[in-house]
C-alpha cells in the first residue's frame, strides 16, 4: 500500500504542477483515486493469471473473444464512472484539473495553453474515450511484432499468455512512469507539445515508407544476452530461466502430459535463460517503442494526468485478448495499416495545430491563435477511419499469394 500511495502521490502531483493550487485538499484527495484505480488494476491481474490462467493452456478463439469482450466492457464503462467522478468531484476529480485554456485558443496572448481549472463529467468522459479508442487502435500495430517475435522464437501457443502477462506488468510501469514524466514536461515547458506533434508525424511518415526490419535475431539486445548469458535452445515448460543442460521429455499421464524429472546429473549449478525469456524481452522492448509513439498521441486530446493514465491503461490491459483475436486474423485487415498511420498523423495535427500557432514569432511571423479540434470530432474521425479500414479489408481482401512465392 505504501508503494501505491507513493506512485499515486506522484501522478497527483504532477496534475497540480502547471499553476497555483486552487483546492488546498484537492492533490491529497487525488491520490485515492490513482490508488483506486491501481488496486483495480492489480485485482485484474491477480484475477487473470492466479484463477482464470493458473495452469499453461493455449488460448482458443472462443477463449480470447470472451476475453476481449471484457476488457472492452471494462475499458468502456469506465467512461461511466469518468463521468460521474468529474460531474460530481469525487475525490476531487475535475477540480484543479490541467486542461486547454479556452482564452488561450481563443487568442489572448496574455493567457497560458494550459491551466488548472473545472473539467466536468461530459468532457471528461469524451476526453477518456477519444484517448481510448486512440490507445486501442494504435495498439494494434503491436500484434504485427508481437506475432512476428512468437513466430521467431517458435513459442508454444500454451506459454504465450504467460509471456504477454508479464509483458503486460512491464508495460504498465514504463507507460505509468513515462506518463507522469511527460505529463510534468508538458506542465512545465509547454512548447514541448509542438515536439510531441512532430515526432507523431514523423513517425506516420516512417510507417508509411519505410518497411520494418522482421529479423528478430538481428535486435541488439537479443545479440548481447546471447553473448554474456548462457541461454538454452529449448523450452523447460513455462520458465523464463532454467537449470536444465538437456530438452525435457514428457509423459502423458491420464490423458495430460507431464514434464520429467531431470536426469540425475544433468542439471547446471548455475541458471540459464530460456527462448520465452528472450520473448519477454522482446515484447517489453516493442511496447517501449509503441509507447514513444502513443503516449505523446494522447497529449493531443487532454494534459490531464488520470485520463491519460486510465486510458492508456485500460488499452494495454486489453492487448493480450485481442492478440490472440487477431493474430491470426490480422494479415486479412489488409487496410489497417494505413488507418493507423492516418490516425498517428491525425493526432499528430492536431497537436501541432494547438501547440504550433502562438510560437510563430520563433520564425519571424505573427503570433496567431492556436487551432482545438473538438473532441467529439476526434472520436468521430478516429473511429470513422477504423470502420472504413474494416470495411474496405472485407470488401477488397488481400490477393492470396501465388505458388512457389
Amino acid at each position: 500500500m505504501d508503494t501505491l500511495l507513493l506512485l499515486a502521490q506522484a501522478a497527483a502531483n504532477t496534475a497540480a504542477a502547471a499553476a497555483p493550487v486552487v483546492q488546498a485538499a484537492g492533490p491529497n484527495l487525488k491520490v485515492w483515486a490513482y490508488v483506486g484505480f491501481i488496486g483495480l488494476v492489480i485485482v485484474f491481474l491477480a484475477l487473470d493469471l492466479g484463477v482464470f490462467h493458473r495452469e499453461a493452456h493455449e488460448v482458443g478463439m472462443k477463449e480470447a473473444i470472451s476475453w476481449s469482450i471484457v476488457w472492452l466492457t471494462c475499458g468502456v464503462s469506465f467512461s461511466i464512472f469518468v463521468y460521474f467522478a468529474y460531474n460530481n468531484h469525487w475525490l476531487d476529480l475535475g477540480l484543479d484539473t490541467p486542461k486547454y485554456n479556452p482564452a488561450y485558443i481563443a487568442g489572448d496572448p496574455t493567457s497560458q495553453l494550459i491551466i488548472s481549472g473545472e473539467v466536468l463529467g461530459a468532457e471528461a468522459a469524451k476526453q477518456y474515450l477519444v484517448g481510448y479508442v486512440v490507445e486501442k487502435s494504435l495498439a494494434m500495430d503491436n500484434i504485427f511484432v508481437i506475432a512476428l517475435i512468437f513466430a521467431f522464437f517458435a513459442v508454444p501457443a500454451k506459454y504465450q499468455h504467460r509471456v504477454l502477462f508479464w509483458g503486460i506488468i512491464g508495460a504498465l510501469l514504463m507507460r505509468g512512469g513515462m506518463i507522469w514524466l511527460g505529463a510534468g514536461l508538458v506542465m512545465k515547458y509547454q512548447w514541448i507539445l509542438i515536439i510531441f506533434g512532430g515526432f507523431l508525424i514523423l513517425t506516420a511518415l516512417k510507417m508509411a515508407i519505410l518497411k520494418a526490419n522482421d529479423d528478430v535475431s538481428q535486435n541488439i539486445v537479443v545479440r548481447l544476452t546471447k553473448k554474456y548469458f548462457r541461454v538454452t535452445e529449448f523450452y523447460d515448460g513455462q520458465k523464463f530461466f532454467t537449470k536444465r543442460t538437456l530438452k525435457p521429455t514428457y509423459t502423458m499421464v491420464n490423458g495430460k502430459e507431464v514434464m520429467d524429472p531431470a536426469p540425475s546429473g544433468s542439471l547446471s549449478s548455475a541458471m540459464a535463460i530460456t527462448p520465452l525469456f528472450l520473448a519477454l524481452i522482446m515484447v517489453e522492448i516493442t511496447d517501449l517503442v509503441f509507447a514513444v509513439d502513443s503516449i505523446p498521441a494522447i497529449f493531443a486530446i487532454t494534459p490531464d494526468p488520470f485520463i491519460v493514465f486510465t486510458s492508456n491503461i485500460f488499452a494495454v490491459l486489453g492487448l493480450r485478448a485481442l492478440y490472440f483475436c487477431l493474430a491470426a486474423l490480422i494479415s486479412k485487415f489488409r487496410f489497417l495499416k494505413p488507418a493507423l498511420i492516418l490516425i498517428l498523423a491525425f493526432v499528430g495535427v492536431k497537436l501541432l495545430l494547438l501547440s504550433v500557432p502562438p510560437y510563430l514569432h520563433w520564425i519571424g511571423l505573427a503570433s496567431q491563435a492556436p487551432i482545438k479540434i473538438d473532441t467529439t470530432a476526434s472520436l468521430i474521425i478516429v473511429l470513422g477511419t477504423l470502420t472504413l479500414a474494416t470495411v474496405l479489408s472485407a470488401i477488397f481482401p488481400a490477393k492470396k499469394a501465388s505458388k512457389g512465392h
